[in-house]
């Protein structure tokens, strides 16, 4: 009798597993995914209790409590280190105080000026000199900063662009937009950018900020105010009534004394990803992760923003899918590489909770063979053309990173999911940019490969409160969570990782 090693018999085990994985027919798995189903988790998600999930307020804390309990159910793995939650700071800001004068004159709060809270730091300057900048462009053949120093200073910069002015440069950041115009001047190193805007006496400022993520940075901005024409007035002094405003302004230093205050508390808040995983049998050293986000736009008011398309829909897929392989994973049938089911947070206030899970990762990122995320899969796009089947979904991302992936995604829905795969986002020139706009996103710029997956931009109640869960196609759901499992089961069955033979496409500059 032939002695066998241990060795010998450990590998023959793996490739017995291995050779029944491939034999195992997912069709049974994937019919766990119903739209009966997905229906009751949706209602919960995108229920009224839930109060919109904005990022780190209650709703979104209930949701996350909601997901967490749903993975703990099927028996899924604490994704991050023993907990099913990855907490991440979010900094708000709450306005104390603010003052502006000029020359001993006091100015009013709303009724003269408004400090943009965000981006600027509390702290009290007193500048004997102010710059008029004109209105503050810098572009190709054009410079209002020509011959002046505003380092150090403060800069007055006047609203909108002047005649004859015109740029290629176009989007929010372009040089004479409000954003491009604060960005020059910090650039040009401006203490404090003061720029004269129309529509004062405005509504009270709201005493809270915008949310974000970067508390401390390596050098402090400028502090930015936005100011009514009375106040430019008392700056600039006689002259600016004869000034024309609408035309190219010479910029030059005014002496006058301007104080410009502002207080406020910095809030501290937390919020969270939800993370559950399925161990892996021979290859779970790798990994493939499912994403949506599960947060939206919380409440207004009364009015609650629902997002139950945006993104309740991609949320209730990731968890439909999560029990699909789950049971699978209960016959005896699991996946050969670990799958990470993740629903983030932050998405709609700037991709937030995956990109701190991208430089936080709870695994080596080259080990993870792909991303698939779902964001928005319950609607029908409203702009589809005549003739466009509707039944389709927008596939995102599949001839970007890896050869692989869109052969793999066709094939996997020619013999399973028969949906229209539209790849109208794939264009470069996309004026949506859509490839750069969720979760995703945060994946591919660490080389993960990955594929979104999208219904389209329902312009009649996209980010509006109308957006809710009676209109959701269960169906059609049912239908895109079913290709995305199969998707993910060849992808997290197949013998070897994803390649990774594409560069990173760079985002357009519209």
């Amino acid at each position: 009798m032939v002695r066998i090693s241990t060795c010998f018999v450990a590998l023959l085990l793996m490739a017995t597993v291995a050779t029944a994985q491939k034999k195992v027919n997912p069709k049974k798995y994937a019919e766990t995914i119903t739209a009966a189903d997905a229906s009751k988790i949706l209602y919960v998600l995108a229920g009224a209790e839930m109060e919109g999930r904005e990022t780190a307020t209650y709703g979104q804390k209930k949701a996350a409590a909601f997901i967490e309990n749903h993975f703990t159910s099927l028996g899924l793995l604490p994704g991050n280190n023993g907990s099913y939650q990855m907490q991440y700071p979010v900094f708000r800001d709450s306005l104390l105080s603010s003052q502006i004068s000029v020359n001993g004159t006091t100015f009013n709060l709303n009724t003269d000026f408004q400090p943009i809270l965000q981006m600027s730091s509390s702290s009290t300057q007193f500048f004997s000199e102010v710059v008029l900048v004109g209105h503050g462009i810098v572009d190709e053949g054009w410079d209002d900063y020509a011959n002046l120093d505003v380092m150090g200073k403060a800069v007055l910069i006047l609203d909108g662009t002047p005649e004859g002015y015109s740029s290629k440069k176009k989007g929010w950041r372009a040089p004479g937009g409000m954003y491009g115009k604060i960005g020059t001047a910090t650039l040009k190193g401006a203490a404090a950018i003061i720029i004269v805007t129309p529509g004062f006496p405005r509504r009270e400022i709201t005493p809270l900020g915008n949310m974000y993520t970067k508390l401390f940075s390596p050098k402090q901005g400028a502090v930015v105010y936005n100011i009514s024409p009375a106040v430019a007035e008392k700056i600039v002094g006689q002259e600016w009534s004869n000034m024309n405003k609408k035309a190219m302004v010479v910029g030059k230093t005014i002496t006058a004394e301007v104080m410009l205050e502002l207080n406020k508390k910095v809030q501290m808040l937390n919020s969270s990803n939800v993370l559950g995983y399925i161990e892996g049998t021979d290859k779970k050293d790798e990994w493939l992760v499912i994403t949506g986000h599960y947060d939206h736009l919380g409440k207004k008011g009364d009015v609650i923003y629902y997002g139950a398309d945006d993104d309740g829909s991609g949320s209730t897929g990731v968890m439909e899918i999560a029990e699909a392989f789950a049971k699978a994973k209960a016959d005896g049938k699991g996946p050969r590489r670990n799958v990470l089911f993740m629903t983030v947070s932050g998405e709609e206030k700037g991709l937030w909770g995956s990109e701190y899970f991208s430089e936080h990762p709870t695994m080596p990122l080259e080990k993870v063979t792909a991303d698939l995320n779902i964001d928005m899969i319950g609607r029908i796009d409203t702009e589809r053309k005549s003739g466009d089947t509707l039944n389709y979904i927008y596939v995102v991302g599949d001839d970007k990173l890896s050869t692989e992936l869109k052969p793999l995604s066709e094939e996997v829905n020619n013999k399973n999911g028969k949906l229209t795969l539209d790849y109208k986002f794939n264009d470069p020139n996309d004026t949506e940019q859509i490839y750069f706009r969720s979760d995703h996103y945060n994946f591919a710029r660490k080389g993960v490969p990955v594929i979104f997956y999208y219904d389209g931009m329902l312009k009649a109640d996209y980010h509006k409160p109308t957006d809710t869960p009676d209109k959701i196609s269960y169906d059609l759901l049912e239908k895109r969570a079913r290709l995305v499992f199969y998707t993910a089961w060849e992808m997290a069955n197949r013998e070897t990782m994803m390649k990774r033979d594409l560069e990173l496409p760079k985002m357009s500059r519209q």
